[in-house]
């Protein structure tokens, strides 16, 4: 972390403050090149757009994959308010962006959040046992795609 990592960080603490204004959830990103520049921000929009999908990381995130090739994309950095969740970083992983920067751990956001009263969502599988025709079917209908 040096001083150019800070304020980049403290612009992204500038967007989670303008989403909360707005009444979105305190969530802000951006992206920066290799010399330094700001490309793109994004800030949380989940509750004006009526889109649990709208969090800064994963928009920006979406942008990368369409205006960047791998190599480009590498040498780009997500700087974020806070950790980004699952949903976000597998779509960050798949972008190609080459660093992320976060203000706050998704353990620090907890400690600052009410217990959730989201229920949680019973995920049952494999459901296809190696050697079964279950198995056979979902290893055909993946196997090769990633070659």
């Amino acid at each position: 972390m040096d001083l150019k990592d800070e304020r980049h960080l403290r612009r992204a603490i500038e967007l989670a403050v303008a989403a909360r204004a707005d009444g979105n959830p305190p969530f802000g990103s951006l992206i920066v090149g290799p010399n330094g520049d700001v490309l793109a921000e994004e800030r949380n929009t989940t509750v004006t757009d009526s889109d649990i999908t709208a969090h800064p990381e994963l928009k920006l995130a979406r942008w990368v994959a369409r205006n960047f090739d791998p190599d480009a994309a590498a040498g780009l950095t997500m700087y974020t308010s806070c950790q980004p969740c699952g949903m976000c970083a597998g779509a960050i992983e798949r972008s190609g962006l080459g660093r992320v920067v976060f203000a706050l751990s998704s353990e620090q956001l907890a400690a600052l959040r009410p217990r959730s009263t989201v229920h949680p969502v019973a995920l049952e599988g494999p459901a296809a046992a190696e050697g079964s025709a279950l198995f056979d079917e979902a290893r055909a209908a993946v196997e090769g795609y990633y070659s």
